[in-house]
């Protein structure tokens, strides 16, 4: 079973694609306005969903913030079996 998916580690793949540190990544930031693209955020899934977060392209494009984006992957986990 994969490792769940901690705040960390949301925090340090968006920095990876933002080119930033984990530290500088804003929360509250519009996902768009801070400079990820489609294709960046479709691969930030897939390497979600190898964590077992269960979220579509469109659930994320319909939130405005990093910290919605959490919100939603952290209730999206599956459960421990």
């Amino acid at each position: 079973m994969p490792a769940p998916l901690t705040p960390e580690a949301f925090r340090a793949d968006l920095a990876e694609y933002l080119y930033l540190r984990p530290d500088e990544v804003d929360l509250d930031e519009n996902p768009l306005y801070a400079g990820l693209d489609s294709l960046r955020i479709v691969t930030l899934i897939e390497r979600w969903r190898a964590t077992g977060v269960d979220v579509t392209f469109v659930e994320l494009a319909e939130r405005t913030s990093f910290a919605q984006w959490w919100q939603l992957l952290s209730t999206r986990q599956e459960a421990p079996r």
